[in-house]
This record gives C-alpha cells, sequence and structure tokens, in this order.
C-alpha cells in the first residue's frame, strides 16, 4: 500500500492532472445494408481552458464491452446504456481464412444489433497470423485461439482489406477504426515497434482515403504499459519521489502479479531496474511510436486502456496531458478493475467503480467504457480478476445499476470539471443540462462535507432513487448524487 507521504505527491499530480479537457454467410460483394449512419460519441479535447465541455456528439460517455455470445442475457441492460461506444475486434486471418474468400456475416451481425441497441461501434482492425501473414503463430489465447498479429506479407493486399472494411461497415455508423490491440505485449504483437508504425500509416492513408469522415485510433496500449511510461516520464524529468509515488499508487494491486514484471519498489534504483526489464523496456518502446503517430497525426484519436485503482487516475491524467497533442481527443476503451483475489464487497467495489470512470470524465476522458460487463465464469483465471457490471446471466449488480445511473445523467449533457475552489474538498464531476446540474461527488479527505440545499434540490446514493434535498446533502467518501436547477459554482459555492 501507498504511504500517507506518497499519497501526498499524488494529490500534488491531482490537481494539474484534473484540468486536462482532455445469418447466412456474406459474399465479398454483398452490398452492406443501408442506413443513417449513427451519431459517434466524442471524446475530450486535452488542453482546452472551457469550465464546460461538451462531448463532441456523445449522448452518453459511459459505455460497455461484452461477450456477444451473450447477447441475449445483456440486451436489457445495454438498452439502459444507450448512446454509448463499444468496439469489437476483428481479424484479416479470421475473416478471410481462405484468401479472396471473406465472411462478414458474423460482424455484419454485430454491427446491426449494435445499431438497434443505439450503441456506436467501433472496429478494431488487426491481422493475426495466417497466409496473409506467413509464418506461424506462438501465441493463442481464449476459446476462439485467437492469436497474435505479424506483419502482412504484401501491405498493398492489406490495404484493399482495410478498405474493405470500411466500405462495409461505414453505412453502419463505424466512424473509427483502431489499428491492432495493446501491441507492446508479444502475445498481441510480432512485429517490431518500426513495423506497427509502417502498418498504421498503411492503414490510416487507406482509412482517410475511403471515408474522409473516419477517424485512426492507436492499438491502445495496455494498462500496466501506461503505468510504466508514467513513472519513467517522472524519472527521466529528475522528479523521483513522483515518480516514486506514482508507480505506488498506479501499481498498487498489481505488485507482485507477473512475478518481476511489477515489483515492489521502495526507491530509485528499484524503480530503473523495474523500468529496464525486457518486458517494460519493450512497452517503453511501443509506447514511445505511439506517441510519435500521435504527434505527426498518423492518428487522430488516443486510445487508452486503465484496470487500476482509482488512486492511479491522477498520474495517468497528468501523464496524458504532458504527450498528447494539443485538440487531439482522448478515449477509454477499455476502463476496469483488475484486482486478483479481490477482496472487496459489492457496494465498495460499486463506489470504486463510480469513482474510476467520473474521474476520468471530469479530467477530460471523452468515452468511457468498462470491461467486462459481465464476467465469464469459465475464464482462464478461475476467478473474478476483472469485475463486472452485471452477473453472468445478466442479472445487475450493484455497480451495474450505478454505472446506468451515470448513463442517465450524463446522456445529453455536458461534462464539467468540478470547481477549482473545491479542490481538496471534493472530487467527483458534474453534467449540465441547459439550466440543470447533475453532480456525483464523494469526500476527497475522507472527511464529512456538507453541501448546503438549493431550491429543488434532489439527492441520493449513485443508482438509487433520489429524495428532497431539504437539509442539505452530507457528502463522505461514498459517492451520492446531487441535482438541482443551478450552476455548478453556485451549488458548490458555500463549499468553498
Amino acid at each position: 500500500m501507498t504511504r500517507p507521504g506518497r499519497l501526498r505527491a499524488v494529490a500534488a499530480v491531482v490537481a494539474g492532472a484534473l484540468l486536462l479537457t482532455v445469418g447466412c454467410t456474406a459474399r465479398d460483394d454483398d452490398p452492406p445494408p443501408s442506413g443513417t449512419a449513427a451519431a459517434t460519441p466524442g471524446a475530450a479535447t486535452p488542453g482546452a481552458t472551457a469550465p464546460g465541455r461538451a462531448v463532441d456528439g456523445a449522448r452518453n460517455p459511459f459505455g460497455a464491452h461484452w461477450d456477444w455470445s451473450r447477447y441475449q442475457q445483456f440486451a436489457p441492460y445495454l438498452r439502459r446504456i444507450a448512446g454509448s461506444a463499444t468496439y469489437e475486434e476483428l481479424s484479416w486471418c479470421e475473416i478471410e481464412r481462405t484468401s479472396g474468400q471473406p465472411d462478414w456475416a458474423g460482424l455484419d451481425e454485430i454491427a446491426t444489433r449494435s445499431r438497434e441497441l443505439g450503441i456506436t461501434l467501433h472496429l478494431k482492425i488487426r491481422t493475426g497470423v495466417c497466409w496473409a501473414t506467413g509464418g506461424t503463430a506462438r501465441h493463442t489465447r481464449g476459446a476462439a485461439s485467437k492469436t497474435e498479429s505479424a506483419m502482412p506479407r504484401d501491405l498493398a493486399a492489406y490495404q484493399r482489406f482495410v478498405r474493405s472494411v470500411v466500405q462495409r461497415y461505414g453505412p453502419y455508423g463505424v466512424r473509427e477504426y483502431a489499428i491492432e490491440n495493446e501491441v507492446n505485449a508479444p502475445s498481441y504483437w510480432a512485429g517490431s515497434p518500426e513495423d506497427y508504425g509502417r502498418l498504421v500509416r498503411a492503414a490510416a492513408e487507406t482509412i482517410r482515403a475511403t471515408d474522409p469522415t473516419a477517424r485512426v485510433v492507436d492499438s491502445g496500449i495496455s494498462s500496466v504499459a501506461y503505468g510504466m511510461g508514467i513513472a519513467d516520464r517522472l524519472l527521466r524529468a529528475g522528479r523521483v519521489p513522483e515518480a516514486l509515488a506514482a508507480y505506488q499508487a498506479y501499481f498498487q494491486r498489481r505488485v507482485g502479479t507477473r512475478g518481476q514484471q511489477i515489483p515492489a519498489v521502495t526507491g530509485e534504483a528499484q524503480l530503473r531496474r523495474a523500468l529496464g526489464t525486457e518486458t517494460n523496456s519493450r512497452s517503453l518502446s511501443f509506447l514511445a511510436v505511439t506517441e510519435a503517430l500521435l504527434t505527426d497525426r498518423t492518428v487522430d484519436v488516443r486510445q487508452v486502456h486503465f484496470y487500476e485503482h482509482f488512486s492511479g487516475v491522477a498520474p495517468l491524467l497528468d501523464y496524458l496531458r504532458a504527450t498528447t497533442p494539443p485538440g487531439m481527443p482522448i478515449q477509454a476503451w477499455e476502463v476496469g478493475q483488475f484486482w486478483r483475489d479481490g477482496d472487496g464487497d459489492p457496494t465498495s467495489r460499486a463506489a470504486e467503480m463510480v469513482k474510476t470512470v467520473t474521474l476520468l470524465a471530469a479530467g477530460g476522458i471523452g468515452e468511457i467504457s468498462w470491461l467486462p460487463l459481465a464476467y465469464n465464469p469459465n475464464n482462464a483465471a478461475g476467478s473474478e480478476v476483472r469485475y463486472g457490471l452485471l452477473d453472468p446471466d445478466g442479472t445487475e449488480r450493484e455497480a451495474g445499476r450505478m454505472l446506468a445511473a451515470l448513463a442517465d445523467a450524463a446522456r445529453g449533457a455536458t461534462v464539467t470539471p468540478l470547481p477549482a475552489g473545491v479542490a481538496g474538498t471534493l472530487s467527483g464531476v458534474a453534467f449540465v443540462r441547459g439550466g440543470s446540474s447533475t453532480l456525483v461527488l464523494w469526500s476527497a479527505s475522507n472527511r464529512p462535507v456538507t453541501v448546503p440545499a438549493a431550491p429543488g434540490g434532489q439527492t441520493g446514493a449513485v443508482g438509487a432513487p433520489l429524495r428532497t434535498a431539504g437539509g442539505g446533502t452530507t457528502v463522505t467518501d461514498v459517492p451520492v448524487l446531487l441535482r438541482a436547477d443551478q450552476p455548478v459554482d453556485r451549488l458548490l459555492a458555500a463549499v468553498r
């Protein structure tokens, strides 16, 4: 666990970070269905200075990622978070198992159902390992036996495949295409950082030529790799105490889960050794090439993955603010709660979920997709390492009710950080719609804070029925929801 002194160093990062206002088988010649493209949920813009920031067309920034084989169990809940975005991963080698004979049926069904749910679909385009790449796969994962990706043998053929994806799924409302997934991991990418850069440039050229309204997204560097990047940046800047504090806060549930790749660190020498392992050096190299693609605008949207304790959000936002080009949208396609042998009760885990996603939203992240929607009891780990919003059969958990309440509050609203005057007293976010404000709040200091009553104000636990806040609202470390027909500044003026 992080010592109090280390946490104070992280708190110093928070103040700046929160200012980041960051079927049958289809033939290849079968036309995609006609229809109006769904509105694309947008993303944050780092560096913006306006106190309120409309979310670039997004109707609801809070979504999820799920297993489509359990769609029937999940559909009722998914309709509750309509207006959000999700993603689906596709592989050239799976779509086109035999050269010249693509099978789009499964992906067509996913695209159709996403549109029917009112959820915008993004696609991750991977190559896989097969005739198109040559060689033999070294890594397989899951029941579907997914493999790593490798560099295509024929880059022109790859571009033709990418063009067919964009032509086919643009009419479904797909406007964002990520190139590969977590390329820092050998189990996802077999090539070098330079190979990945060449692949992204080829894909980006094709995507833009095929659909000028489309946006290119990076692979989404892993959550662990982002933690290493955070510590490495601070260490290279000579900010050793902050580097140690950020590492300890970010990885407080990860130490020892991957052997010596995420060791306990209490001093500079230990931190340098941790960053210098083969695995972590690889991650830093892929993070660097990804950021080069952001800087030269080969990529239009930065994709973040985050599975850590919510105290890791502050150093993450600080890092994103420092390393993302001004005006570039940032989206979190994978957000979750990694906790091997987690011992938290459902109420505390749900509250932690609320803190994580609201801090990300307040910090400028424009799309936040929780993963998994519901855990699979037959997973390889044999336990719920990543916490789901639903039970495996689709029954809502407390966390699911809370995320749906956040979606209701945010749908069509402007996401607004809390006023700077309450920093250190309250944490959370506000959603402003017209003259009304809906705030999600908790005490930043673990001491109770009273928010005076506002005319017509209502309050309650997140996800529970609201009641009239006649005597004001006492805010503890458990998030509460406060709604009133007043501007955010006025509601919190007395707290300052």
